[in-house]
């Protein structure tokens, strides 16, 4: 029994994975794969991640069965949600043009430990996420050719009935897949060039929708004999936010590629900028003329748009429909195959994945290895199993990336650069010769000591101080803060920060439900747990954070991020308990492997551990106790 229990040396490893951030190279620019993408190139990876299947059966599904005509305004309230995160990203992949995504920006300013298991989940995120795009590629090409292909399937293969399988192989899903996976393997450019073109013919599909549907609109359909604007009232229209948030689950792709970028500085945040505002505004629009073209009530939600136009005589424009939603299905197929491999590249760079998917091919420059593997997954997962019950991992994946970047990003911008000497707790410009010594005789002599005090404050308030360091106004209210090392208060703040969100969101969503709470203690509980949150973000705004950097800067920290780990929360915890469960499950198979693959010696030709640091040497208090990844490596 004793052998199971965990070891000193084991729990101070993993203390130290806690807050062990990876250590970046001088030149950030220098890598091995191929910097060859414009913004434009960047632009259209974005979009082609976020125009999906979603804008053909999503904007009508949401429609007709949560908000209405209303879902306009979900659509607009989503979109600016997913520009908190997308503004996070912006910045994160401007000052760390490296791919990972939010993998690497987690272990830039968080940890090891956190690090590993958002790529662990980001990986589930795109595995699943590729699977089921494919599965409905291979079913909306199906339907066009009214099934012939699965009735051949079952037909001649047979079908299974089996929990967790699909009820016959989709072979169909498991091919284009698998052809996707070549094309990516031959590199950034030509999946760049094939991103183009099919984005083009989708972005050509959506100006024709957009141009016939409004030709065909009546402002009827919008009228009270209808069900009017907002059929659902703002509930409706706040459930419709919460689905149509995924739709804009994509732009991650773009800070995924930032290593590629020619001019990652401005690239990512421009592309990040343009593709979120075009397919916010394509969401829009599309949402508008589908609702004016016929009644919200009776659209159809599997084939909304093509029945539309079906509808009002123009049968021959579903097939425009069918063909744009193929190619809006194949960029999102690419946009995952493209960032998965560059993720897990970056994990097995670090030594926290297999070192075999850190190779990149010569001539082409790209992760061949972790293309063609995790190409051959996707594809298996497509085959043979069903993923219905598996797509709600997309959703918690991704928001628990969002909320550990908008938290790094606050950290990130307390902390101080790592190129500058460390400061002292007060770093206060010395006052010049000639007003300190007897010559002065033009200095003002004051003849109270409330003058002196105010000659005092003036003179505090200039003073220069490093990030992470008290604001010298807060100084006389907070000066027992003042002793500890900077930036380390603020990571406790965002810490309470975080805390007090989970709180606070779990009395609004389960508090009158599943808690049954008096309408009293409700009340008590959502006032105590904002004040905490408040109070958090007012300690970390009392402190100094970087300026004048020459990168992309989020405005407004921390009420920014802070606002994006409130909504990323809630919209977890409305997320079933089976969801939650698996995602348990998957985070306990994420550790082990954690621990597997850490216990080599060495991983890459380093030891484990030695790309990264915890603590400044000159800050860091000694602590008596081993070094356990130096003597890992002895051994």
């Amino acid at each position: 029994m004793a052998r199971w229990l965990p070891r000193s040396a084991d729990l101070t490893r993993f203390c130290q994975k806690l807050n062990r951030g990876k250590t970046l190279e001088d030149d950030m620019m220098e890598t091995s794969f191929n910097r060859c993408l414009s913004t434009i190139d960047l632009t259209l990876l974005g979009i082609g991640g976020m125009v999906g299947s979603g804008l053909y059966v999503l904007t009508g599904t949401v429609a007709k069965e949560i908000a209405g005509p209303a879902v306009i305004v979900s659509f607009i309230i989503a979109g600016f949600a997913s520009l908190l995160a997308a503004l996070c990203y912006a910045e994160f992949g401007a000052r760390v043009p490296k791919t990972g995504s939010a993998y690497m920006f987690t272990y830039v300013s968080v940890g090891e430990i956190w690090a590993f298991l958002i790529g662990w989940n980001v990986l589930l995120e795109y595995m699943i996420g590729g699977a089921a795009v494919a599965r409905a590629w291979s079913g909306y090409l199906d339907s066009i050719f009214n099934h012939k292909i699965k009735n051949f399937t079952e037909t001649h293969v047979g079908t299974w009935q089996v929990p967790f399988l699909a009820r016959y192989p989709d072979f169909l899903a498991a091919a284009i897949l698998l052809i996707a996976t070549a094309f990516i393997s031959f590199g950034a450019k030509v999946s760049s060039w094939l991103n183009h073109v099919f984005s083009a013919i989708s972005m050509g599909v959506i100006l024709f929708i957009l141009i016939m549907g409004f030709i065909l609109a009546q402002p009827k359909n919008w009228s009270a004999q209808e069900g009017g604007f907002a059929p659902y009232g703002l509930s409706g229209i706040m459930a419709g936010t919460a689905t149509c948030f995924y739709a804009f689950v994509g732009f991650d792709v773009i800070a995924a590629s930032s290593e590629e970028a020619r001019n990652p500085q401005r690239a990512v945040p421009r592309a990040i900028a343009f593709s979120l505002g075009l397919a916010t505004g394509a969401y829009i629009l599309v949402s508008v003329v589908l609702t004016l073209m016929v009644p919200w009530h009776t659209l159809d939600p599997d084939s909304a748009l093509a029945d539309a136009f079906y509808r009002r005589g123009y049968a021959w424009a579903g097939f425009l429909v069918a063909a744009g939603s193929i190619c809006a299905m194949n960029t999102v197929l690419l946009s995952n195959l493209f960032s998965l491999p560059r993720i897990v590249y970056a994990m097995a760079e670090d030594g926290l994945f297999f070192q075999v998917f850190s190779r990149v091919h010569p001539r082409t420059q790209v992760p061949v290895v972790g293309i063609v593997v995790f190409g051959l997954l996707m594809a298996l997962l497509a085959l043979v199993f069903d993923l219905e019950a598996l797509v709600q991992f997309l959703s918690i994946g991704t928001l628990l990336a969002y909320t550990f970047v908008a938290a790094s990003i606050i950290v990130l911008r307390f902390q101080q650069q790592k190129t500058d000497a460390p400061a002292p707790a007060a770093d206060v410009r010395p006052i010049p010769e000639s007003r300190e010594g007897p010559s002065a005789g033009e200095l003002k002599e004051y003849e109270s000591f409330s003058d002196k005090l105010q000659l005092v404050d003036r003179d505090k308030s200039k003073e220069h101080r490093d990030p992470g360091q008290l604001k010298a106004s807060f100084e006389p209210y907070l000066e027992f803060l003042s002793d500890f090392y900077p930036g380390e208060v603020v990571t406790v703040a965002v810490v309470t920060l975080m805390v007090s969100a989970i709180c606070l969101c779990s009395i609004l969503v389960f508090g009158n439900t599943h808690l049954h709470l008096p309408t009293w203690s409700y009340s008590l509980l959502l006032v105590l747990f904002s004040l905490g949150f408040l109070l958090s973000l007012l300690l970390i705004w009392a402190h100094e954070q970087q300026h004048g950097t020459q990168t992309f800067q989020i405005p407004l920290v921390p009420l920014s991020p802070a606002l994006s780990i409130v909504l990323n929360i809630y919209l977890m915890l409305k997320l079933s308990y089976m969801t939650w469960l698996r995602f348990a499950v998957w985070l306990l198979l994420g550790e082990c492997s954690h621990r597997g693959v850490s216990l080599r010696p060495r991983v890459g030709g380093v030891c484990f551990g030695e790309r990264v640091q915890a603590v400044q040497p000159s800050s860091q208090p000694a602590t008596g106790l081993p070094d356990t990844d130096t003597e890992d490596c002895k051994r």
